[in-house]
């Protein structure tokens, strides 16, 4: 134990020098303007967040295909580019970091969500049972996607390094590939979504093919040290399952270590994933596996973030809601202020309520009580 690192120590992020290890993750919070471009009122909510250090932007779209759900941002088109240097600008006046993540849905779309009204595409022809689809018109039933054809998997890794490039462009400080959430990687990297045949299906070797090209194409625009991937190991959500996820996800830590990456993102298992049947998969087995730096996510408190720090069992600490609910929220914890309560029932799509209208603490508010 080393008692001396906590949430407020400095950490070198490859060549980045982060003042705290107070990560912001990526939040999908669905406020982008006309033809998913971002716009002011996004650049005002993450200036006001700017203190972390580092904020991981919400997860982006690579190509209108990869989108799954209305007035998400993407990051395809000059406008979209342009949106986000207008984010990455304010950002960086206010001393802050930000990294962007990059985002390709797969089977968790609709067709009124995509191009000329074409089905989803996946793996494998595998439709969630569990959930629905976020249309503009509201949820709807998910569809049975459309298998890729091998033939079309380099255009769709190709789309991983253009956005890539347009990242850089807009100003970002580094990008985080999306591996997560039963979205498109994800649905590679499992067994139960991934029933191919070919070269990207059947053994582990072959599932992780696919991740494998996408962290070498966006490493081929970027240095290594400003390329994150972000996992969900125990994750059910999506109706996400995995026969062996422990020999999955320890393979995976293995592959992703040879990149000399600038971290390992990863959502540890909840309550949720358990009763939804599935398999709690250690930090500590992963982080035998995966030499470099190590952030964890999941309903993290300033005091359980401070004994896995001091415990070395990670090295940074992602905050989800409670950073939607305080834009300082670094200044909180510092002071063992107290927190916003967060306001479900405005996370996703809206104005400024519930986006950029939490107060900041202030001396003035009532006395601080223990997080």
């Amino acid at each position: 134990m080393n008692n001396s690192i906590n949430l407020f120590s400095p950490y070198q992020l490859g060549d980045l020098e982060l003042p705290n290890r107070i990560v912001m993750a990526p939040l999908t919070r669905q406020r982008a303007g006309q033809g998913n471009v971002p716009h002011e009122l996004n650049a005002t909510y993450y200036v006001q967040r700017a203190s972390a250090g580092l904020i991981i932007a919400e997860a982006t779209q690579i190509s209108p295909q990869g989108q799954g759900y209305p007035n998400t941002p993407g990051i395809h088109s000059p406008e979209q580019v342009a949106g986000w240097k207008l984010v990455t600008d304010a950002v960086h006046q206010q001393g802050g970091r930000i990294f962007l993540q990059l985002w390709h849905v797969g089977r968790i779309s609709h067709p009124d969500l995509q191009p000329n009204g074409e089905l989803p595409i996946a793996p494998s022809a595998i439709a969630p049972q569990e959930g629905q689809a976020l249309t503009f018109e509201g949820l709807k039933p998910f569809v049975t996607p459309r298998a890729l054809e091998t033939s079309e998997i380099p255009v769709i890794v190709e789309q991983y390094r253009q956005a890539a490039v347009n990242a850089l462009a807009a100003g970002f400080d580094g990008v985080e590939i999306h591996a997560a959430n039963g979205y498109l990687i994800d649905q590679f990297l499992r067994d139960g979504t991934n029933q191919r045949t070919d070269e990207y299906g059947g053994s582990i070797e072959n599932r992780v093919r696919f991740l494998r090209e996408i962290v070498e194409a966006v490493t081929s625009v970027w240095d290594s040290k400003r390329v994150g991937v972000r996992l969900s190991p125990s994750g059910t959500f999506n109706d996400m399952r995995d026969s062996n996820p422990l020999e999955t996800f320890g393979y995976t830590a293995q592959v992703l270590s040879q990149f000399d990456l600038a971290y390992l993102h990863l959502i540890e298992s909840t309550d949720a994933d358990i009763r939804h049947g599935g398999t709690a998969v250690p930090t500590d087995y992963l982080r035998e596996r995966y030499t470099g730096t190590l952030i964890v996510c999941s309903g993290y408190t300033a005091e359980k973030g401070n004994a896995v720090l001091a415990n070395q069992q990670a090295d940074l600490i992602a905050f989800g809601t409670l950073f939607i609910a305080n834009p300082d929220l670094p200044r909180r914890l510092a002071l063992n202020a107290p927190l916003n309560q967060p306001i479900p029932e405005s996370f996703y799509g809206g104005g400024e309520k519930g986006y950029t209208d939490y107060p900041f603490w202030s001396p003035a508010n009532e006395p601080a009580v223990s997080l």
